[in-house]
Parts: C-alpha cells; structure tokens; sequence
C-alpha cells in the first residue's frame, strides 16, 4: 500500500527542511510539497528532498487537493510542515487501513513545549476528536486516495476545511484514531495564549456547526488575533 504525503507550505523556510529530512530518513513515501507563494525560498529548500514541489492559490484546501491530484499512492496522508509523524508511521497506517471499513483516520498529538498547560491541551483534544471522530489538520489526517477523489477533495473554503472532511468520511465509513503521536508546534498556543485560543477554537466550531461561513469565520479569525 503506497503512501502519498502532501504538505501545503506559505513561508515555511524555518521548518521546512527537517520535516522533509525526517520523512526521507523513516520510509520511502511519495513526498509532495504544495506551495501557496511563500516569499521565504521555501520552494528552493524544498526541492532537494521531496519529489515534488509544486504551486497553487493561497489556502490549505486547495494547495491539497493539487496535491492530491499529482499524488500516486494509495494513500494520502496531509501533513502541516511543523508537524513530526511519530516513527514506524507507514506500518501504523498499513495497520490500521487493512480494515476495509476504515476509509481513513488521524494520529494523537502532542505540542512540542514543555509544561503541564499543555499536556492538559494535548489530552482533552485527542479526547474531542476520539469521542467525536472529528480530525484537525494538526493530527495529520489520512485517507484512502480512492475515497478522496471519490467525495470530491477538500471543499476549498476559507477555514475548518479539515473538519468538514471529517463530517463526509464519518458517513462513507470509519475514521481510525491511533494513539501514536505526532508532535506539532505550540506557537499559535504560546503566542495567543492557552485559553485565549481554547475559546476562540471552540467559538469557531460552535459558529461553523451552527452555519456561519468559513469566509466569515476567517475574517473572523483574523480580526481576533
């Protein structure tokens, strides 16, 4: 079972470099690297390491849907590029995908900053998203490519595109949440603070569930920060 790992990438020089090191030394996956018009050279650093760089419109959804489309593996697994995938993660998702009802799934988390706060954080989102089988991109979601192209990709909206797949896989099958972490930055956490970010998180869903447009959502989002 192939495996195909696409990362939408805006300015991402600082991190870029090893997050790709890090695949290329733990399996031979397909490496496809989408990038929305980064200013930093993060296209240039990239290109040694993956086998793909490619370039879309600005926005996560639809930089992985082209990457989806140039992807060749079975299975296509969206990666943030500040987030490590724990090891041995291509016999995990062999593993848990070999069940044909399963038609994709998730990784736990963990923040990369030490303190008890953030435990806390870690333990009650991988809790949510258990409970709920609802994924955020920061879990690193995974897929069978068929099933992908099948519901039609990504919506392209302006946010919360990682939860409103969650919402068509759970209806097409089951979603796995495997317990193996990855480990991903608490920047947007350190930054903005731990409730502060809590709130707004929760406030963002409530207002998505409740039909309120990703595009607002966004302005939203922004005008908050």
């Amino acid at each position: 079972m192939d495996i195909s790992i696409i990362i939408p990438t805006l300015n991402e020089a600082a991190t870029i470099g090893e997050t790709l090191r890090r695949l290329r030394s733990s399996g031979s996956c397909e490496v496809i690297v989408v990038d929305g018009g980064s200013d930093d050279g993060t296209p240039e650093l990239a290109r040694p390491q993956a086998d793909l760089v490619l370039s879309a419109g600005r926005g996560r959804a639809t930089q992985m849907n082209a990457g989806a489309r140039a992807a060749s593996g079975q299975v296509l697994l969206f990666l943030h590029a500040d987030t490590v995938l724990p090891p041995g993660f291509p016999a995990l998702l062999k593993d848990a995908l070999r069940n044909p009802r399963v038609v994709g799934g998730r990784f736990d988390v963990r923040l990369d900053a030490e303190g008890w706060l953030f435990r806390l954080v870690e333990t009650f989102m991988n809790l949510r998203s258990r409970l709920s089988r609802i994924a955020t991109g920061d879990q690193a979601i995974f897929v069978r490519s068929r099933t992908f192209l099948e519901l039609g990709g990504y919506r392209e909206a302006e946010l919360m595109e990682d939860l409103e797949l969650s919402y068509r896989l759970k209806r097409r099958g089951e979603l796995a949440c495997l317990r193996e972490r990855v480990v991903t930055s608490a920047r947007r956490w350190q930054r903005d603070g731990i409730a502060r970010t809590i709130v707004l998180m929760w406030l963002l869903r409530f207002l998505y569930f409740i039909g309120v447009s990703p595009r607002y959502l966004k302005t939203f989002y922004a005008d908050t920060r």
